[in-house]
């Protein structure tokens, strides 16, 4: 699994645990639901630290909190 796959993956995981939906949390983080949409979209490559950064706030969690995800722990190498 690549990083961004599992960032995807672990801000679904949150979302389902916090009962809101993607377009919810875009609200809550400042930003387009068409930033949170694409975050989760597969063809989307890349996403930034900086709106990480602001979907955890949207969640109330810290950037620790966030990538002490289990999703995290045996990612695939990345440089190929």
């Amino acid at each position: 699994m690549s990083v961004k796959d599992a960032v995807s993956k672990r801000f679904l995981e949150l979302c389902q645990q916090k009962g809101i939906k993607i377009n919810q949390l875009a609200y809550r983080s400042g930003v387009t639901p068409s930033t949170a949409y694409s975050m989760i979209d597969p063809k989307r490559r890349d996403i930034s630290i900086v709106t990480i950064k602001k979907f955890c706030d949207g969640l109330e969690i810290s950037l620790e909190e966030f990538f002490s995800g289990e999703v995290f722990s045996s990612l695939d190498q990345e440089i190929k």
